[in-house]
């Protein structure tokens, strides 16, 4: 006879989106990180300007900031099955961590 366990109850969060909520539009982050915490900077760079302008700061534990990073890579795989692969080509991933994208500070 097998023992059925059971499953802990499903926790409901309620989300609160106030109505006058900004949203941020982003095109280049700045992350860095401690011990204890991982930032990342929020950022928008125009074309033609030589500087960027952090819009948003974010901070959390090395746990939520793995558990961000596997929704991001759970919903990038959802939306690539709807709506097929986003391509990125060599020099364009080059052009973008040059100027546009993701930086990583150590």
């Amino acid at each position: 006879m097998t023992q059925k366990t059971a499953s802990p109850p499903q926790r409901q969060i309620q989300v609160e989106l106030p109505a006058d909520l900004e949203a941020i539009y982003a095109n280049f982050a700045i992350l860095n990180h401690s011990p204890s915490e991982v930032i990342i900077d929020f950022a928008r760079m125009l074309p033609n300007m030589p500087k960027v302008k952090v819009y948003a700061r974010i901070l959390m534990t090395p746990t939520n900031a793995k558990a961000l990073h596997k929704a991001l890579e759970d919903n990038l795989a959802k939306y690539e099955k709807r709506f097929g692969e986003i391509k990125i080509a060599p020099e364009e991933l080059e052009a973008h961590e040059r100027s546009m994208g993701f930086v990583q500070r150590e």
